[in-house]
């Protein structure tokens, strides 16, 4: 087959995934990957035959999305231009992780396609939502990749076209153990207010994965560390617990590891919101934001949480094979 794979990268998840499915998706054919958004850290290792800004998203230092920096970047007559320029309809197969270009251009061109990814899972309503919920955000997360068919990922199988999270090989192969630390991944909040909010807590050691951070450095008890998939992973893999956002690849990876967990959504990122909820009736602490009490709240949770038992059953490449079943069974191969 000839496969299209368009893979969001407006943070680091989305990459991810893809650099563990790339290999297993080759095996049925020739892919090439379409690249979306201008704001992830971790490089795609592997060639990108069409990129493009997209429509990202962006964020302030202190947890939120940058709601007027987005609305800047917005260039419609690029996007317009972009999917009428997109050749879906040189392709077999479609796939699409959430990119707004391509599912564009499959509609204009009457092009089946596969919404594969975490955010297809929203299309169930059994899927767990917050107690508020949002009219604005549902709308965009049943619109804005609109596809033929979708086959979801999320922490359990809320509905029957949902399957597991995708675990990299590196951390489904891992050996946990516990190194003494506790690896932070906020990527929605700036360094300073990292120092500012752990400050206190001088009796632990962090490891933080830092957008800002060049090189590693250590400021007392806090080590701010550069995002590399490497580097990452390792920490993850030997941390004694995590304190991230409220994303899916980063919690998924760590309940497989059963590391304690403290998730954080992005404010304003109505999909974390979700994501929190359904981490919430797992048995995971989630917080709203970093606050002035923060030290008290991670005492408490560090020294009284406990790990949550959850098993993913498949491996990325079994994932493939079963997302490709529901393809050939919803037709959506091109003709």
């Amino acid at each position: 087959m000839k496969i299209l794979y368009a893979v969001q990268a407006t943070g680091n998840g989305h990459i991810s995934r893809a650099m563990e499915l790339l290999p297993h998706l080759q095996e049925h054919g020739q892919v090439d990957i379409f690249l979306s958004g201008a704001n992830s850290t971790l490089a795609l290792d592997a060639p990108v035959k069409y990129r493009s800004k997209g429509l990202s998203l962006f964020y302030t230092c202190k947890g939120s999305l940058d709601y007027f920096l987005m609305l800047k970047k917005i260039a419609p007559l690029r996007v317009k231009k972009e999917a009428a320029e997109l050749p879906v309809q040189e392709y077999d197969l479609v796939i699409n992780d959430f990119e707004c270009i391509t599912s564009i251009a499959c509609r204009q061109k009457k092009v089946p396609s596969v919404n594969f990814g975490h955010q297809a899972s929203f299309m169930s309503n059994k899927t767990p939502r917050p107690a508020e919920t949002s009219r604005v955000g549902e709308w965009l997360l049943k619109n804005y990749a609109k596809a033929s068919g979708y086959v979801g990922l999320h922490f359990e199988q809320y509905d029957d076209f949902i399957l597991p999270p995708v675990i990299k090989s590196e951390i489904w192969n891992a050996q946990p153990t516990t190194g003494g630390y506790i690896a932070v991944y906020l990527p929605s909040y700036c360094d300073c207010e990292i120092k500012k909010f752990f400050s206190k807590l001088t009796r632990y050691r962090f490891h933080v994965f830092s957008k800002e951070a060049r090189y590693i450095t250590n400021h007392g008890h806090l080590r701010f560390i550069p995002v590399s998939k490497k580097a990452f992973n390792d920490s993850l893999v030997h941390c004694d617990a995590i304190i991230c956002g409220a994303g899916f690849e980063t919690p998924a990876e760590a309940l497989h590891l059963r590391k304690k967990i403290m998730a954080m959504p992005i404010k304003g990122q109505y999909e974390q919101k979700c994501n929190a909820a359904a981490l919430e009736k797992l048995g995971v602490k989630t917080i709203p934001e970093l606050a002035e009490n923060f030290h008290t709240v991670f005492e408490e949770w560090y020294n009284t949480s406990s790990t949550v038992n959850i098993s993913f059953r498949y491996s990325s490449k079994a994932i493939v094979e079963l997302m490709l079943n529901q393809v050939q069974k919803n037709s959506l191969l091109q003709a």
